[in-house]
């Protein structure tokens, strides 16, 4: 293993990190290739991650795959997304359940085509007793949508008289997100040189550290998601709080 692989010293390590893999048309355009040669590079990407995730130690990974914006996309290019999923999927079960990873899917899953739920289900249920890392991946994902099924939902349990709303807060609207019992990240990484959120994670990422990479997400790897990592070890996290107040903590 070379150095620019091996785990850093930090004095401070995210527990979950969240990234937006942005940049494989850009990367594909840029090499005279079809984008979906830069959407097959990005998973190369993502493979690399995953495994710079595990010997970082680090608990939770969440992976924006897939935006509900993403179906305004040309249909051939839908499509090819769907196979390179069902593929990808088929291939990392085996890894996920080697390195004991459980597999959470957060979105409008249930609208993606049948036999890609199918590949979602049985991966899910397969690494559902894991507990020591957890890849998330946002599929037709997106943080309004969520927001708006997460009303729906305590709207149904109060008038089921399940929920008080005089005592209810974040921590109560918690369980109603699609991240459920995913703590919100402390790292969110966008890559490809772009400066926003997307939709992703708004409610979550409130208190969240945020790394915008230059590097387009196909030639993302092990020394560029550590130099995030070091970032992230280098920033005072406040919480509203003075430094005077974290230090006398």
């Amino acid at each position: 293993m070379n150095s620019n692989s091996n785990p850093i010293r930090l004095k401070s390590r995210p527990v979950h990190v969240a990234i937006i893999m942005d940049g494989n048309g850009r990367w594909a355009n840029k090499h005279n290739l079809p984008r979906i040669e830069g959407h097959r590079r990005g998973i190369k990407a993502v493979k690399r991650i995953l495994k710079a995730v595990r010997e970082n130690d680090i608990p939770y990974l969440t992976l924006y795959a897939f935006s509900v914006e993403n179906w305004n996309r040309p249909k051939e290019e839908i499509d090819a997304l769907m196979n390179l999923l069902n593929d990808f999927l088929t291939d990392q079960l085996k890894e996920l359940l080697r390195h004991k990873v459980r597999l959470r899917v957060i979105g409008r899953h249930q609208e993606l085509p049948r036999h890609i739920q199918e590949r979602l289900n049985e991966a899910e249920a397969k690494t559902a007793q894991f507990t020591r890392h957890t890849l998330a991946l946002a599929l037709n994902y997106g943080s309004r949508t969520e927001i708006i099924d997460a009303i729906k939902a305590v709207t149904r349990a109060v008038q089921d008289g399940e929920v008080d709303l005089n005592r209810f807060d974040y921590e109560s609207l918690r369980p109603f997100l699609y991240t459920g019992e995913i703590p919100d990240p402390d790292l969110i990484i966008r890559t490809s040189g772009e400066s926003r959120l997307s939709n992703f994670l708004m409610l979550q990422s409130a208190y969240s550290e945020i790394y915008f990479s230059p590097v387009l997400w196909p030639d993302f790897n092990e020394k560029t998601f550590q130099t995030a990592l070091n970032e992230f070890g280098s920033r005072e996290r406040r919480y509203g709080k003075t430094t005077d107040q974290l230090q006398n903590s």
